[in-house]
């Protein structure tokens, strides 16, 4: 496909804006563009997402087998120019620990004609001790590598699907609206990497359809489009999805953006976020992105917004800061205490104790200085003895957003404050995207680097291998097995854990 072929596939197949008297000219039947997915799964259901090219009536028909002898009709949303063709619904009333099979289907709007179906799956959670098989990974598409056609699109998600996983934990920096893409780059060795581009990511996303096309571009990449349908997600975003390091009040000095105050940018990410990604907002505390999901008696998921709430990062590092946000965090000190899952897996958007800086300040959560904790750890310390104090066990912290792997344990006996229980956070990045690290540890909890897996260069691409997922595997038992894995799956290093009984 030469340029201008995939320049106007992407003007329709990607952010796919509704052209007037065309969109609604009956020329031939409504096309899903851009696959299906699955998400915030429960028991009982789970949310089905997809987009159609026009406006149409979203169908689902869900059956307990694969070849759809008994189905189950469900009449969803319609697809509009308002969600920019997007529409997702709640299935409900399915067999808990089951795979389950659906398809979707756009209806023409008067009811005669129907667009070809596209089918998915995902298995229900559990209501007993099932074991439970899960992977995570962040940041996709970034640093100026997007989907390559010479490695079939993104290769790590075909490596994942290989894993057969109950669901998938996408850990933020989901899209890069900040990143704009080349059709290809000459690398220092004389290799050309090459990119499927679209109209949306030739520059930065500053509008709501720019923002739409930032998250439509994934789901064009094949390797993405079919563990999406195969795989529910719990979806959680970061700093990428609207721009590099952003939060709120942040006035921009960036030349390539014409809009410079970033709460107008975040807005229009925010909903974009929420058309594109299966994400039920009703299962959001404030309808925004933290929540909680249980998956069977074993394991209960706690999605963080790391990113919403935080102070500015020319905030003082000493004194109180805030990376949850009072009522975030109090929510989740209430939920893990009254959590009666084996194991409470924090997915965080970003890590505790790496120092992340932006410029001469702090970007994450630790301020790189010892001693004490100040500005956003204090928030984090609270959090961390308020647990202790509810004795509240077995936690373990996964994260992404640093772009490479790593198993931090934290302990009291190495740390500045002493009141906390020891925990291990495990971090595993880049899903497709540039290879930097390793960070420095923050003393101030008590960090040990148990394993790293860092390239040797900054921004190394993906066809040097340096992109990483993680894994956990829950048995019946309730015995927990973290694996980091690279590229192709391989495990690089494993840590089971023993639980802890309340």
């Amino acid at each position: 496909m030469n340029r201008r072929t995939l320049l106007r596939a992407g003007a329709i197949g990607a952010a796919g804006l509704f052209v007037p008297g065309v969109a609604l000219a009956r020329s031939g039947r409504p096309v899903l563009t851009h696959g299906v997915q699955s998400g915030d799964v429960t028991f009982d259901g789970g949310l089905v997402w997809t987009r159609a090219d026009r406006p149409s009536r979203m169908v689902v028909e869900v059956s307990r087998d694969a070849d759809f002898r008994h189905v189950r009709t469900v009449r969803g949303p319609l697809l509009t120019p308002e969600t920019g063709g997007t529409g997702k619904v709640r299935l409900r009333g399915l067999p808990p620990g089951r795979e389950v099979h659906y398809r979707v289907i756009a209806e023409d709007l008067d009811g005669r004609a129907r667009g070809e179906a596209v089918v998915g799956a995902f298995r229900t959670a559990p209501l007993g001790d099932d074991g439970v098989r899960f992977v995570w990974s962040g940041d996709v598409a970034g640093q100026g590598w997007g989907s390559n056609p010479d490695l079939g699109g993104m290769p790590i998600f075909a490596a994942m699907a290989a894993r057969r996983p109950d669901f998938f934990i996408n850990s933020g920096d989901t899209v890069y609206a900040d990143n704009p893409l080349k059709e290809s780059v000459t690398l220092p060795d004389g290799r050309i990497w090459r990119n499927v581009v679209t109209p949306e990511k030739l520059k930065v996303a500053e509008t709501l359809d720019e923002y739409r096309g930032q998250f439509a571009y994934n789901l064009l990449d094949p390797k993405y489009r079919e563990f999406a349908a195969r795989v529910p997600m719990f979806v959680q975003w970061d700093d990428h999805e609207v721009v590099n390091n952003w939060y709120p009040g942040e006035i921009l000095t960036l030349p390539q953006y014409t809009e410079k105050r970033v709460d107008v940018l975040a807005a229009r990410a925010f909903r974009a976020f929420h058309e594109w990604q299966p994400i039920d907002p009703r299962q959001a505390v404030d309808g925004r992105v933290y929540r909680k999901f249980s998956f069977g008696r074993h394991v209960d998921v706690f999605v963080l917004d790391m990113r919403s709430y935080k102070d500015p990062n020319t905030s003082p590092k000493t004194g109180a800061g805030h990376v949850l946000g009072e009522q975030q965090a109090r929510w989740l000190v209430r939920e893990l205490d009254r959590s009666r899952a084996t194991w409470k897996v924090i997915a965080a958007d970003l890590p505790i104790g790496l120092t992340v800086p932006d410029g001469v300040d702090v970007e994450g959560v630790a301020n790189g200085l010892p001693g004490a904790p100040g500005g956003r750890e204090h928030e984090l310390a609270w959090v961390l003895r308020e647990l202790k104090k509810r004795r509240v066990r077995n936690t373990v912290w996964l994260t992404a957003d640093v772009h490479y792997t790593a198993a931090h344990h934290y302990s009291p006996e190495r740390a500045a404050v002493g009141d906390f229980d020891p925990f291990w956070e495990f971090v595993s990045g880049p899903a497709h995207a540039g290879a930097f690290g390793p960070n420095t540890l923050d003393p101030t909890f008590g960090p040990e680097a148990v394993f790293v897996n860092a390239p040797p260069a900054a921004n190394t691409t993906p066809l040097d291998g340096f992109q990483h997922f993680g894994e956990v595997e829950v048995g019946r038992d309730g015995e927990l097995t973290v694996f980091l894995r690279d590229i192709k799956g391989v495990s690089l290093w494993s840590k089971t854990l023993e639980p802890e009984r309340r």
